[in-house]
Formats: C-alpha cells, sequence, structure tokens
C-alpha cells in the first residue's frame, strides 16, 4: 500500500550549524506521526536536530502553520534557527515578510540578505507556571534540588515558547553536557522535560553558549536558547538588552527589544533536497 509520503520531497538545511529539515506538506491534508518523524531522522543524510512541517494555514492572516518535531518525535512549540530556514524556503516563492504560527503563537520573519534572516521570537515568559516548573518559584534564581554531580547549582528559567534552564559559568569547557544534560532535561522540577543552556560571560554583550536540548541532545546551535539565554543575562545584569551569542555552529545576534519581544538574526545554509523514497514501508 502506497504511504502518503512516498517519494514526496524534503530539503535539508541548517541554521548556524543546526541540522534542520524543512517538509512542505501545504496542500497535503495529512499529519506526521512521531513514529514516522523518528523514521525519517533515521534515514542517512537526514538526521536532523528539529524537523519543521509545513502546514495550510489556520488564519487568513498567516502564510503557514508549522509543527516541529525533536529527533526523538516529540514536538516543540518553537525552533528559531529552523524558523529562519522556513523562511528562507517561503523567500523563495517570493515572501520576504512572514507571518507564521506555531503552537507558541504567532512569529514573524524578515529577510535581510539572501542568507540571513530575523525571527521575531514574541516575549519570554517568565513566570513559573508558564515554563513550566513543578512548584511556584523566583524564575530569575532557581536551585536545583534535587542536586545533580557535577552540574551547576543554580539557573534562570526561561521560556520562549519552550522551557529553557540556562546556567551561567566561567569556564564552558569545564562542563560534561554528554553526561549531565540529559539529567537535567529530566529532571523533576520539569514536568515537560526542559532544553539546557551553559552559557559564559566572554564580555558584557558577549556570550560563549553551548545547548543540550530535550529530546534531541547536543546541538551545534539553537535559536530559542539564545534568546532565552539573553533574557537570563539581562534580567541577571551580564549583559545589555542586545548582544552577539556564539555556538559551536555560528554566531546569533540576539535583541530584547522595548515592545518584550525577543528578535533573533542569523544565517540560514540550504545543503540539499532528497525524496522520502518508500521510507515507511
Amino acid at each position: 500500500m502506497t504511504h502518503p509520503l512516498d517519494n514526496h520531497p524534503i530539503l535539508r538545511m541548517n541554521g548556524a550549524g543546526n541540522e534542520i529539515l524543512v517538509l512542505d506538506l501545504r496542500s497535503k491534508d495529512y499529519t506526521l506521526t512521531p513514529q514516522e518523524a523518528r523514521v525519517i531522522g533515521a534515514q542517512p543524510g537526514l538526521h536532523y536536530d528539529q524537523l519543521m512541517v509545513l502546514h495550510d494555514p489556520i488564519s487568513s492572516k498567516d502564510d503557514a502553520f508549522i509543527r516541529i518535531y525533536n529527533l526523538d518525535g516529540s514536538q516543540s512549540a518553537a525552533c528559531g534557527n529552523g524558523t529562519r530556514c522556513v523562511a528562507f524556503v517561503l523567500a523563495r516563492e517570493g515572501k520576504t515578510q512572514l507571518h507564521l504560527k506555531t503552537e507558541a503563537g504567532q512569529i514573524r520573519t524578515y529577510q535581510r540578505t539572501n542568507t540571513i534572516f530575523t525571527v521575531d521570537m514574541g516575549p519570554p515568559r517568565l513566570n513559573w507556571h508558564e515554563i513550566p516548573l513543578a512548584f511556584s518559584t523566583d524564575t530569575l534564581d532557581v536551585k536545583l534540588i534535587p542536586a545533580i554531580q557535577d552540574a551547576p547549582s543554580h539557573f534562570c528559567a526561561v521560556s520562549m515558547g519552550n522551557p529553557h534552564a540556562v546556567f551561567f559559568v566561567e569556564n564552558i569547557k569545564l562542563i560534561d553536557i554528554e553526561k549531565i544534560g540529559p539529567l537535567i532535561e529530566h529532571h523533576s522540577l520539569f514536568p515537560e522535560r526542559v532544553n539546557v543552556s551553559f552559557a559564559q560571560i566572554i564580555k558584557f554583550n558577549e556570550i560563549l553558549l553551548h545547548v543540550w536540548e530535550r529530546g534531541t541532545g547536543p546541538t551545534k546551535a539553537c535559536g530559542s536558547a539564545a534568546c532565552a539565554t539573553l533574557v537570563a543575562a539581562v534580567r541577571t545584569k551580564l549583559s545589555g538588552h542586545e548582544a552577539r551569542i556564539h555556538l559551536p555552529g555560528g554566531d546569533l545576534q540576539i535583541k530584547w527589544k522595548q515592545d518584550n519581544n525577543v528578535e533573533m538574526t542569523g544565517p540560514v545554509e540550504f545543503e540539499f533536497e532528497t525524496r522520502l523514497n518508500k521510507i515507511f514501508s
């Protein structure tokens, strides 16, 4: 029996090194299952950090609705680097400014050059129940209880449509992200798990960042984590409202604007297009 996605095109891209797939299902009444998302990521050359699936817009005000899948098949409500990749794809249709909708709400994008895009990620959520955390607490300074061996003891909690724990450290090279990242992701403090960021202040308005993404693992870049890190740095008086964030895959420019929205600007790279050739049988 033929699967609805047999021979359907899929694009491989990256945003500052963040491995992104874009699957355009507009005009196709089909929703990807978690198992199918895992099968796609297991194909040679199609390993991803996030899979961005485009659907027809729900509202006439939007250009598309996006479902975002992590490598384990779970869904995320936000992905800044992936959204820039979507903006690149739709720019080929002549759309240089977009209104996109995800589970986190509406996101606006702007094309700056052929490969540089800005994403308005909306306002940060700073209340404990919005992130969410397991109990009421001041999200500016949360103690990791119970403690995890070799993990920093305090973090700043932020939601950018998905939950983030930002740990400021003196030397990021001393952090074993492969060891403690998954332990923090699944800590009892986080009922929906959490994206884990380790941030080192290089100087005012310049931050080095390593990220463990929930459902995926260590990534070369994470746009929503970069946004959450700037918000956390501003709240802890470690940065001004605009900073350059250095990630293993490249740099992102993040700005927490006066309207309370967080704006991210960075590069997009198109790698190749292939087809889903009978991988679901």
